[in-house]
């Protein structure tokens, strides 16, 4: 296998665990190891490979997962937080803003919310002249 394949395949690994793990706490030595590489190489890698940091890239998957929970449901925002994995609410508030560009109770309240959804079809035709 080839170099670059190899380093690949373990930054994936690390990007993976990631994604199946984010509610827990992740830290840069543990997702390191999983791709059986040093702190400091493994962040470089990892930035070259995916554009953004172990770190970032974590808080973002739990970003992610925090606008399904605000759309889609009725849990308080400090219920999300700790749903998705932040341990503090005032960090999850900072870090939302910074990816999302509001805090998560604009967001929620910018929200389409399944009840507020009305067809395109029955608008028109509610909203369709009468003879």
């Amino acid at each position: 296998m080839e170099p670059q394949e190899d380093r690949n395949r373990r930054l994936l690994r690390a990007r993976d665990a990631i994604d199946v793990h984010y509610r827990e706490t992740l830290d840069v030595p543990r997702l390191a190891r999983i791709a059986l590489m040093g702190r400091a190489h493994f962040i470089r890698e990892f930035k070259t490979a995916f554009g953004e940091t172990p770190h970032r890239y974590l808080q973002r998957r739990r970003v992610e997962r925090a606008m399904y929970l605000l759309r889609w449901t009725d849990r308080s925002v400090t219920s999300v937080c700790m749903e998705v994995g932040f341990n503090s609410l005032g960090t999850f508030t900072r870090t939302f803003g910074e990816i999302v560009g509001e805090s998560p109770s604009a967001y929620r309240a910018g929200a389409d919310r399944p009840e507020s959804f009305v067809p395109g079809s029955f608008t028109m035709r509610w909203t369709r002249p009468s003879d």
